[in-house]
Formats: structure tokens, sequence, C-alpha cells
């Protein structure tokens, strides 16, 4: 690839992001409905439809906002792809809501047609460890620490980089071991929670 190539590549995705970030970015609420802000729509959801969900547990617990899902379209799967089968697809819009300044975050989603709000929550939620795993990619083994010029060595660096991150990662999980058993402590939690159950009188005696 060349160097016009490689930069016009770049940008291009430079520009995609810009407009992935952008809160008004245009949605279709319908096949047959103008097109709509993100924030426009999210106008219509009411106190009922939010529901506080977990997107994963944080260096200080449970990572806990408001969340509110707006169905949009439902269409078969092959209708985008026809590689697809025909099955019932829904492109929706997800909001997140923050508990502390009620500030809102907005995603697009496209989903089996009745994939519960939990679930997108959930899947949403993994974004932050794929984040923290690129930047402990980037700190500890030097990810962004290129010059490349061409498509392939930039691809080759980060390839590299990221296949050294797997061994890394798999090789922590072992040293480690498995999770330290907590059956006494369990025990004693249990006779606690329970002391007035007869039937659970071995863990009393732990």
């Amino acid at each position: 690839m060349s160097s016009a190539s490689l930069e016009s590549t770049l940008e291009l995705w430079s520009t995609t992001l810009r407009q992935a970030k952008q809160r008004i970015r245009p949605l279709f609420a319908a096949p047959s409905v103008a097109a709509s802000a993100a924030a426009d729509i999210a106008k219509g959801i009411s106190d009922q439809d939010w529901v506080r969900l977990s997107a994963g547990a944080g260096t200080k617990g449970p990572r806990l906002f408001d969340w509110a899902y707006l169905p949009l379209a439902t269409l078969r799967a092959d209708a985008l792809d026809a590689a697809l089968d025909q099955s019932l697809w829904t492109r929706g819009l997800l909001v997140r809501r923050s508990l502390s300044d009620g500030a809102l975050a907005y995603f697009t989603t496209w989903c089996p047609a009745g994939t519960p709000v939990e679930r997108l929550a959930m899947v949403e939620g993994r974004r932050w460890a794929i984040e923290d795993a690129f930047e402990t990619a980037k700190t500890e083994l030097g990810l962004a620490h290129n010059e490349s010029r061409s498509w392939h060595g930039w691809h080759r660096h980060v390839s590299l980089v990221m296949l050294a991150f797997a061994m890394l990662a798999r090789v922590r999980r072992l040293a480690n071991g498995p999770p330290p058993k907590t059956t006494i402590i369990a025990k004693l939690a249990g006779a606690l929670v329970h002391s007035g159950d007869p039937a659970r009188g071995d863990a009393a005696g732990a």
C-alpha cells in the first residue's frame, strides 16, 4: 500500500470515528419515518422505561447505570446481509444514564428480536474490559510505539503485540492458579445468616 493510500485509509477511519462519537448522529426510527437524532429519540423515554443494571464489575464494585432500550425497526436478517438467514433482528437504540450526573450515552444495536435490555447492557459493559486490555497492551508491550509507514507494517506490529499480550495473560492465569477456596468462610457466613436453621447445624459447628 502506498503512503497516499495509507493516508487516505487513516483519514477515512478518523472521519468514521468522529461521526460515531457525535451524539446527534442521525438514526432511522422506521423505514417510513424521517431520520432522527439519538438525543431526540431518547426524549420519548418515560420514567418507567429506565431499569438499573450493572455494566459489569469495576475496580470499586459493580458499575451501575440506568438503562433504557428503544426498538426502532424489526427486519429480516437477510434484508441487510444476504448471507444471513431469515430470522427477525431489531435495530434499536440503547441509552445509558449516569447515576452521578444524569449524563446520557447512546448505543445503536442490531440484535435478535426480543433480546432483553439486561443482555444488551451486559454486552455493552464488556467494552470496559476491552479498553482496559488495549491500555495494558499499550503501556506494557508498546502497542502504540510504532512508526509504521505501510498497512502491512502496522498490521504486523499490532498482531505480534496482541499475540504477546494473549500469551502473557495465559501465563499469568496459570501462575496465579485457581481462586482460593473459601469453604470455611462460606460456612461461617452461612451460620450467621441461617443461625436459626437447624438443618444448617454443620455450618455453625465449622
